[in-house]
């Protein structure tokens, strides 16, 4: 680039801007905007959900409610206008586990979950959440399988469920024993599609470095 800031096609500052240009262009879609999305309403639900009113609550469970939707809408969107991307890859799963983990964690301060559900399901993330960034090392996608999806479905719905016990006092019991049965579901699906990651990781990595 010269003095005056005017690009020469063959300046090597050039290339480098033209690519960070074409990268920027190419992550900066409605998918990736979604997915942001969802990740700055993780610190908003946290905002409103630390003083759990009953008008607080109704809200955080808005906001939990959208910023989930937008996980299922993301992919959506993604798969359809061929929207793929690294950074899309990246952020989706790490947006969705912020988003739970949040919920589940002030849920605990709150006593509307027990510790052990929240420390089980927490611990299945993170070692899923491992594994699969060892396998990506090593060339392999480790897919969501379908008892995963089922899984995060049946999670949100029993988080929002206990959101909402402090928000609609008449249905505060109705709320919390129908969330906390959905919620050890969701654990037990969580436990099942874990062992599942576990076993394709032995077979498609971990076997072939013995």
């Amino acid at each position: 680039m010269s003095a005056t800031g005017t690009l020469k096609p063959n300046d090597p500052e050039t290339k480098v801007l033209l690519v960070s240009r074409a990268s920027l262009a190419a992550n900066v879609n409605l998918a990736n905007l979604l997915t942001l999305l969802r990740i700055g309403l993780i610190p908003v639900f946290v905002m409103i959900f630390i003083n759990p009113t009953p008008a607080r609550s109704l809200v955080a469970a808005v906001i939990f409610a959208v910023a989930a939707v937008t996980d299922l809408l993301d992919g959506y969107v993604a798969r359809r206008t061929g929207q793929i991307t690294k950074l899309g890859k990246l952020l989706d799963p790490i947006a969705d586990k912020l988003l739970v983990l949040s919920g589940l964690i002030l849920l605990v301060q709150f006593d509307r979950v027990p510790a052990l559900v929240a420390i089980l399901i927490i611990a299945r993330e993170v070692a899923v959440t491992g594994v699969r960034a060892i396998a990506a090392t090593e060339g392999v996608i480790l897919a969501a399988e379908t008892i995963g999806k089922w899984k995060m479905v049946i999670q949100v719905i029993a988080i929002v469920l206990l959101i909402l016990e402090g928000g609609l006092p008449p249905l505060m019991w109705l709320l919390h024993y129908t969330g906390t049965l959905l919620l050890y579901v969701a654990l037990g699906l969580a436990l099942v599609s874990g062992g599942q990651y576990m076993v394709g990781f032995w077979q498609r990595v971990a076997i072939k470095k013995l």
